[in-house]
């Protein structure tokens, strides 16, 4: 046995003993043979090194480190943590989620999706959800190929919370927060060429792209440790409550709660994040389109309280308007939540009257 160094493992090494997150929690047993997939993991975890069987030898680097070098290592690195702020610890905790969900999406093809993983660190993520703010949140260094698992987080993130706003009961929040994590898990199946085009695509791409929820269901549909809302909101969170949605054409009656959840989650991240061919849009002008989809298309109780928890609370938030000026909201009328009273330079503008000026960003 001897502890070696996560970026020196090779699939194929054996674990001498457990290991564990930095939260205490085991994150692979005793006796574990190391697949490549589990290298990303302890990545995404930041694990700094593992006790292998027949130790650095074994994995052909010679001896192992002393006990008082681990000790050190570790010391410093439980400093760093403790200096990081609540915001730096929630996007560190943000990363390893989406180190981990890329890893599963990726291997998933070729063996079995790591549920236990990937919920363990959504509830670490839940656990600092004062640190998430949906309207202002934005990851920091996001890659422009990343846009699925970076929706995925988020929808999940804000799922959880419209599924406690709107009255769900506790058992049902976290489900529904890894509906909106695994909601798009079908993409993986559609060729790339197609998924990534930034052109218009033809009828044919169009039916290929849409087949994602069907796939997203059979991908789903076997694993025990996932509720039927979970699998069916791969399925159907592109169905639209006047039966104009894909894949099967359902109407509102039909759709599951989570669903209609995650439908209004997915929207909102699609088009506040960055995509390869086009800008991200302004958050306040997507709540604005969100609330005119609930005619028909969203299910509207759930776009109501969406739009008026997440527009609670903003006075004092600087603006960027679409002419260019940048403002300080100063009241929201409940009637208007995306378009409130707006000061700059000492006058305010109501927007709820001025229909041509609007949001277009949150100045940090």
């Amino acid at each position: 046995m001897g502890y070696v160094a996560v970026r020196d493992l090779k699939p194929g090494l054996k674990i001498a003993n457990p290991v564990h997150t930095m939260l205490g929690g085991m994150l692979m047993p005793k006796g574990k043979v190391l697949l490549p997939r589990d290298l990303d993991i302890l990545q995404a975890f930041m694990i700094q090194e593992v006790d292998i069987e027949g130790g650095k030898q074994s994995a052909g680097l010679g001896s192992s480190s002393s006990k008082e070098a681990r000790n050190e290592a570790g010391s410093e690195s439980a400093q760093q943590e403790v200096k990081r702020s609540p915001l730096d610890q929630f996007q560190l905790e943000y990363d390893r989620m989406l180190s981990l969900l890329k890893s599963a999406f990726q291997s998933i093809l070729a063996t079995n999706l790591p549920v236990f993983d990937l919920r363990n660190q959504l509830e670490t993520l839940i656990g600092m959800l004062k640190n998430y703010n949906i309207l202002t949140f934005v990851p920091k260094n996001m890659n422009e190929y990343d846009y699925m698992y970076h929706n995925g987080i988020l929808s999940a993130l804000t799922s959880y919370s419209l599924a406690q706003w709107h009255g769900l009961p506790q058992k049902d929040w976290v489900q529904v927060a890894l509906a909106g994590l695994l909601h798009d898990i079908g993409n993986v199946k559609v060729d790339p060429d197609i998924l990534y085009n930034p052109s218009n695509l033809n009828t044919e791409e169009l039916e290929e792209v849409r087949l994602h929820t069907t796939y997203g269901y059979q991908m789903l549909r076997n694993i025990a440790a996932l509720n039927e809302g979970v699998r069916l909101s791969a399925l159907q969170h592109h169905e639209k409550n006047d039966g104009s949605g894909y894949p099967l054409r359902l109407t509102g009656d039909k759709i599951h709660i989570y669903a209609k959840i995650v439908a209004v989650a997915d929207i909102f991240h699609a088009m506040t994040l960055k995509k390869r061919y086009r800008k991200p849009q302004s958050p306040y002008l997507v709540l604005e389109e969100i609330q005119s989809e609930a005619f028909g298309k969203l299910d509207p109780s759930i776009v109501k309280t969406f739009i008026a928890k997440v527009t609670e609370l903003h006075n004092g938030t600087r603006v960027l308007l679409s002419n260019e000026e940048i403002g300080e909201i100063v009241f929201t009328d409940r009637n208007h939540p995306t378009r409130p009273m707006v000061s700059v330079k000492g006058q305010i503008i109501n927007l709820a009257n001025n229909h041509q000026l609007y949001i277009v960003d949150i100045v940090k």
